[in-house]
C-alpha cells in the first residue's frame, strides 16, 4: 500500500495541498465500508488539526499532532487489512 507511505510523507509536509493530496489518495478506499469511510473522515479532520497546530502554535506541539494524524492513518490501514 504505497499510498500510505505517500500520506506519511504528506503528514511531515503539512500544507493545504498535502491535505488535498491525502484526500485524493484515500478516496479509493471510501466505498469499502462505512467504518472505513468514517475512519478516513476522522483522519482528514486530524490532518487538518495538524495543519492548524503547525501554523498557529509553538513547535513543541507539532510532534504530538503528527502522532495523532499517524494514529488515524494506522487505523485506516488496519481496517483495510480486515476488509474483504
Amino acid at each position: 500500500m504505497d499510498c500510505f507511505k505517500r500520506i506519511e510523507g504528506l503528514i511531515d509536509a503539512t500544507s493545504v495541498e498535502a491535505i488535498d493530496n491525502a484526500r485524493v489518495l484515500l478516496d479509493q478506499f471510501k466505498g469499502k465500508s462505512e467504518t472505513i469511510a468514517q475512519a478516513i473522515d476522522d483522519f482528514l479532520l486530524d490532518f487538518m488539526t495538524l495543519l492548524f497546530v503547525v501554523e498557529a502554535t509553538r513547535e513543541r506541539f507539532h510532534n504530538p499532532a503528527r502522532r495523532l494524524a499517524r494514529t488515524g492513518l494506522s487505523r485506516i490501514r488496519l481496517l483495510l487489512t480486515r476488509c474483504p
